[in-house]
């Protein structure tokens, strides 16, 4: 397995700050949705935006097998890898074009605060093509450690993916922060031993520590305040 990893040492004692990418950093759950939309239509049954929710922090694996059981069909293993590549290649044509103008609202206020309090950042992610996408909005560079989709066997809820943030931050579990939008990337937050903040709606993310709607509502006091924990 390879990390991206920039080069820093980092007191011991400092926080770990872990951010999932989908719907946190930018929105592509739009292109993740057109594209599974677009496979649906192909295999005759429709698609819709309320049970792409149900997609959210869930591999491209499991997703494809969500979507085959709401369409109740059913493919061979070659047909099934076959969509699923197909798919991802219509996703990567969609991501091709995106920019900084993808970012979602003060997510770079406080990726830029965090770095100037010298704290270890890191992505994990689902999402296979996290790196290609942080390239894209030229934020790849903010991000000491990177955990996606490709260095994990486990999905969330499982906290594989946390975990090994955490490893690669050199910070303990229980000294992690983790920024998610989806119900299972709370809970293997949770499963993890780290605070777990939701970038979304209450009644959906009731089980994180905190839950906003987006960071244009995450103050530097809060912040500060996540920072001064024991």
């Amino acid at each position: 397995m390879q990390f991206h990893i920039r080069e820093k040492k980092y007191n011991m004692q400092k926080k770990g700050f872990i951010f999932d990418l989908d719907g946190v950093i930018v929105d592509t759950a739009k292109y993740h949705y057109l594209a599974w939309k677009n496979l649906a239509t192909e295999l005759g049954f429709n698609f819709t935006e309320e049970q792409n929710e149900q997609l959210k922090g869930v591999s491209r694996i499991k997703s494809l097998e969500k979507i085959l059981e709401i369409g109740n069909i059913s493919l061979s293993d070659d047909e099934f890898t076959k969509q699923m590549a197909k798919k991802n290649i219509e996703y990567l044509n969609y991501i091709e074009t995106m920019n900084e103008d993808e970012i979602l609202p003060d997510v770079p206020k406080i990726l830029n605060y965090l770095i100037g309090k010298q704290q270890p950042i890191s992505l994990g992610s689902a999402s296979k093509n996290a790196r290609t996408i942080l390239e894209k909005v030229n934020l790849l560079n903010k991000f000491d450690a990177i955990v996606d989709g490709n260095d994990v066997t486990k999905g969330k809820p499982n906290p594989e993916v946390f975990l090994k943030a955490s490893k690669l931050l050199k910070v303990k579990p229980e000294n992690c922060i983790v920024f998610e939008d989806a119900v299972a990337g709370v809970q293997a937050a949770n499963a993890a031993n780290m605070i777990s903040i939701g970038i979304g709606e209450q009644d959906v993310l009731h089980e994180a520590d905190y839950v906003f709607n987006d960071f244009t509502e995450i103050s530097v006091e809060f912040m500060e305040e996540l920072m001064s924990r024991k």
